[in-house]
C-alpha cells in the first residue's frame, strides 16, 4: 500500500481519479477532490468497522465540552480574554483515550432480548473516537452568544431576568442541524437555514477543517519515512512545547516578538496556514486601503468631525468629544428612549474609523450577494439540480462514495422534530415571560428569514476562503429601523438571526470534518445534539454564577484597581444594543442623525463585484482577475478595532510565506507539516496560556517588569483628539 502522502496518480481522462480503499481492498475508481489542498491531506480510505459512540467517546467527550465551555465563558468576563480551542481537547484526550484502551475491562455487556451489546473497551482507541471527541470539544468551546443578552440586562443595564427565560434562551439560540434529505442545512434556534450539503458540506470542493485532519492523521497513522525525515506527530511536539517559550512577547522569553508571536498572528484573525494565499492577498488588500488611504483620507479632511476623537476607538461620543453618557436619554421605567432627553443632549457621534467599518459592513453584505451570484450562481443551480435528480452521484467525489456506500443518512424526522420543538420553545421565551425580551413574533420570523435568505451565500465563500461575512450589523440595522427604541429587542433579534446563519455554517464545519474522516452521520447528529445542550448550559451557569457572584462585576467605575473582572467583550456588546436599539439607525443614518452617507456602501457592495466579474470573463487569459474577491476586501477589516495593524501585518507575512511561497517550491514539506504547524501552535498557545493563568496569575505571581513585558507600544497620547480646542483628561489641547 503507498503512502498516505503519495499525490493521487490520475488516469489519462480525469485528473482526479484515485482508487478507493475499505479494509484494505481496492475498489473502483472514483473522483477526488479538485482542491489540491485536500488531494493533498484528506485520505480516501475508510474502515467502517471502527467503533464510534463508544463509552471512551460520550466521557472524554463530555468533559471536554464542559471544560471548554466553563474555561471559554469564565475567560470571556476578564480582561485579558482567552480562548481554548477544541485543538488542546484533541491533543490531551489522545493519551487519555489510549490509557483508558490499555486499563478499562473489555467484558461485555448485553441488552436483555437484543442482539445490541457494549463494553467499556472494544478495543484500541480509534481515529473515529477521536473525531468525535473534538466535535464534543468544538461545540463546547464555541460557547454561547446568547450570554452576552444575559449579561448587559444584569450588569450594565442592572434590570431583572427571569431565569427560566434567560436559561431558555441561551438554549434556543444554540441549535444547529441539517436536514439531510432535502440536503438543507438547519439552524435550531428556531430558525432554518438553507443550502445543499452536498455542496458545501459533504463534497471535497472546500478546504475546511484541514488542520484537524491532519493532526488526526499525524497521531492515528502509521508513516514510511524516507530518510532524514521526521514524523508528523514529532514535528507537532516540538513546535507544541517550544513556540510558546520562544516566541510569547507577553509571558515568557520574547524572542523575536515584534509580530512573531503566535497569539498576535492568529489572536484575533484565525491562524494564516489555514487559509489560501487568494484569500490572504485579498484580505490584506482590503485593510491596506482602509487602513493606509481610506482612513487617513476621511481623518485628515476632518469629515465627520474626525479630529474631536480618537482615530482608532469603538466607543461612543457627544459632540464636545467627550464620552456619550447613556443614562441621560434612557427611559429607565420603559426602558427605551426617552426623546425629550435626547433632543436636549445630543446627537451620537462614532469615530470615523467605526463609522466606515458600519459602512464596509453594509457593503461586504451586498457584495457577497453580488459576487456569490455572477460567480457560483451556475454551481448553486448545479448542486440544486443535482439533489432532485437521479444523476447525483455522478457528481460525487471519492469522500462522498464512501460515505453513501458505508453509512445510513440522518432520517428527516430527525430534523423536524428538533425544529418544531426548538422553534416552540424559542417562541415561548420571546412572548412569555412579561415579553422581557422585547421581541415580537413577528421579529423571531423575519430573524429566520435573514438567517434562510444570506447562509448560502455567505456559506459559498466560507467553504471557498474561510473567512465568514457577520450579520450582526444588518440584523441591528432591520429591527433598529422596525422597532426602535428597545434594546433587548434588538440584541434578541441579532442573535436569533446572526447566530442562527453563524451557527448553522459551524454545524456544517463538524460534519466536514466528520466527512473528511468518515464519521457514520447518525452518530455525528447524536453528538452535536448532545454537545449542543451541555455546552449551553454550562455557558448558562458560568455566566449567571458570575454575574451574581462577582460585585460590581464589568462596571469598571466600581470595581478595585487591577480587578480583572472588566467584561471588555461585553461591554461592545452594550453599546452595540444602545447604539442600534436605543437611539436606532434612523437616528443615525438618515439626515436625522451625522451619518447618512454610510448608506451609499449598500450600492458600492452591489455593483463592486460586476467590473471584476466582467474583466475575468473577457481576458479569461490573465488568471488573477478571478482570483479578486471583493467580499473578502470589504470585509477584510471586520475584525477591528479590536485587531490592530500588527496583528494584520503578521498575520499576512506568516501566511505568504506558508501558503504561497513553501507551497509552491516545498510542496511534499507543506503537505506534511502545514496543517500540523496550525495545530500545534493553537493547542500550544491555549494550554500555555491557561497553566500560565492557573500557576502564576491566579496566585499573584508577577513576572519581572520591563518595557518588553508590556501590552503596550508606549505612545499614550495616541488615543487623543487632534481637533482644536478638544478637552480632554491626559491630552494636550491644540
Amino acid at each position: 500500500m503507498t503512502s498516505v502522502f503519495d499525490e493521487p496518480k490520475p488516469s489519462d481522462d480525469n485528473p482526479h481519479e484515485s482508487k478507493i480503499v475499505i479494509n484494505g481492498e481496492e475498489e473502483e475508481e472514483e473522483n477526488d477532490s479538485p482542491v489540491e489542498e485536500v488531494r493533498l491531506t484528506v485520505p480516501t480510505t475508510d474502515d467502517p468497522s471502527l467503533p464510534v459512540l463508544t463509552f471512551r467517546t460520550w466521557f472524554l467527550g463530555l468533559v471536554s465540552c464542559i471544560l471548554l465551555a466553563f474555561v471559554n465563558q469564565f475567560f470571556s468576563f476578564r480582561s485579558n480574554q482567552l480562548w481554548v480551542s477544541s485543538v488542546a481537547a484533541q491533543v490531551l484526550t489522545l493519551p487519555l483515550g489510549k490509557f483508558m484502551a490499555a486499563t478499562l475491562p473489555t467484558k461485555k455487556f448485553v441488552f436483555p432480548g437484543t442482539k445490541w451489546s457494549w463494553s467499556f473497551n472494544p478495543g484500541p482507541f480509534n481515529v473515529k473516537e477521536h473525531v468525535l471527541i473534538s466535535i464534543f470539544a468544538n461545540t463546547g468551546a464555541g460557547g454561547a452568544y446568547a450570554t452576552s443578552i444575559i449579561t448587559i440586562v444584569k450588569a450594565f443595564y442592572h434590570r431583572q431576568l427571569n431565569v427560566a427565560a434567560a436559561m431558555l434562551l441561551t438554549q434556543t439560540t444554540q441549535r444547529r442541524f441539517s436536514k439531510e434529505h432535502l440536503r438543507l442545512i438547519y439552524d435550531i434556534s428556531f430558525s432554518c437555514s438553507c443550502w445543499d450539503m452536498d455542496g458545501l458540506g459533504s463534497s471535497g470542493s472546500s478546504s475546511w477543517n484541514l488542520v484537524q485532519v491532519s493532526l488526526f492523521r499525524a497521531v492515528h497513522e502509521k508513516e514510511d519515512l524516507q530518510k532524514g525525515q521526521q514524523t508528523r506527530l514529532r514535528f507537532f511536539l516540538i513546535v507544541f512545547v517550544t513556540a510558546q517559550i520562544v516566541g510569547s512577547g507577553l509571558k515568557d522569553l520574547g524572542i523575536g516578538s515584534f509580530g512573531l508571536d503566535w497569539s498576535t498572528v492568529a489572536g484575533f484573525l484565525g491562524s494564516p496556514l489555514a487559509v489560501p494565499f487568494f484569500a490572504i492577498a485579498n484580505f490584506f488588500a482590503g485593510f491596506f486601503i482602509f487602513l493606509y488611504i481610506l482612513l487617513p483620507i476621511f481623518y485628515w479632511s476632518n469629515a465627520y468631525d474626525a479630529q474631536k476623537f480618537p482615530f482608532y476607538t469603538s466607543q461612543t461620543f457627544e459632540q464636545t468629544g467627550h464620552s456619550y453618557n447613556i443614562t441621560r436619554i434612557l427611559n429607565e421605567k420603559d426602558f427605551d428612549i426617552n426623546l425629550d432627553a435626547y433632543n436636549d443632549y445630543s446627537k451620537l457621534y462614532l469615530s470615523v474609523m467605526f463609522a466606515l467599518l458600519y459602512g464596509l459592513s453594509f457593503a461586504s453584505l451586498f457584495a457577497t450577494i453580488s459576487h456569490v451570484a455572477l460567480y457560483d450562481g451556475k454551481f448553486i443551480w448545479g448542486i440544486w439540480k443535482k439533489t432532485t435528480t437521479a444523476t447525483k452521484d455522478k457528481f460525487g467525489d471519492v469522500h462522498s462514495t464512501l460515505m453513501k456506500k458505508n453509512y445510513q443518512a440522518v432520517p428527516q424526522w430527525w430534523f423536524i422534530a428538533v425544529l418544531v420543538a426548538s422553534f416552540a420553545f424559542a417562541l415561548y421565551t420571546c412572548e412569555g415571560f412579561d415579553k422581557q425580551l422585547q421581541l415580537p413574533w413577528w421579529g423571531l420570523i423575519l430573524a429566520c428569514a435573514i438567517a434562510m435568505f444570506f447562509t448560502l451565500p455567505i456559506g459559498v465563500i466560507q467553504a471557498t476562503t474561510n473567512h465568514q461575512v457577520g450579520l450582526n450589523v444588518i440584523t441591528e440595522l432591520i429591527i433598529g429601523y422596525l422597532y426602535p427604541g428597545k434594546p433587548l429587542a434588538n440584541v434578541a433579534f441579532k442573535t436569533y438571526g446572526y447566530i442562527s446563519m453563524s451557527q448553522a455554517l459551524c454545524f456544517v464545519g463538524d460534519f466536514k470534518l466528520g466527512h473528511y474522516m468518515k464519521i457514520p452521520p447518525r452518530s455525528m447528529f447524536i453528538v452535536q445534539l448532545v454537545a449542543t445542550v451541555v455546552s449551553s448550559t454550562v455557558c448558562f451557569g458560568t455566566t449567571w454564577w458570575l454575574i451574581t457572584s462577582v460585585e460590581n462585576v464589568c462596571n469598571t467605575d466600581f470595581l478595585p484597581v487591577g480587578s480583572p473582572w472588566t467584561c471588555p467583550g461585553y461591554e461592545v456588546f452594550y453599546n452595540a444594543s444602545i447604539k442600534w436599539g436605543v437611539i436606532g439607525p434612523r437616528r443615525m443614518f438618515t439626515k436625522e442623525g451625522i451619518y447618512p452617507g454610510m448608506n451609499w456602501f449598500f450600492l458600492v457592495g452591489i455593483f463592486a463585484p460586476v467590473p471584476f466579474w466582467y474583466s475575468s470573463k473577457k481576458f479569461p487569459e490573465k488568471k488573477w482577475l478571478k482570483h479578486i474577491h471583493i467580499p473578502l476586501i470589504f470585509s477584510a477589516v471586520s475584525s477591528m478595532p479590536q485587531a490592530k495593524a500588527v496583528h494584520y501585518w503578521s498575520w499576512t507575512i506568516v501566511g505568504v510565506v506558508f501558503n504561497y511561497y513553501i507551497f509552491r517550491r516545498f510542496k511534499s514539506w507543506w503537505a506534511r507539516h502545514n496543517y500540523i504547524l496550525s495545530a500545534a501552535l493553537d493547542a500550544g498557545t491555549a494550554i500555555m496560556g491557561v497553566l500560565i493563568f492557573f500557576v502564576f496569575q491566579n496566585n499573584d505571581v508577577s513576572l519581572p517588569d520591563w518595557w518588553g513585558l508590556e501590552n503596550s507600544d508606549h505612545c499614550n497620547l495616541a488615543h487623543c483628539p487632534t481637533a482644536k480646542g478638544v478637552v480632554v483628561k491626559g491630552c494636550p489641547v491644540f
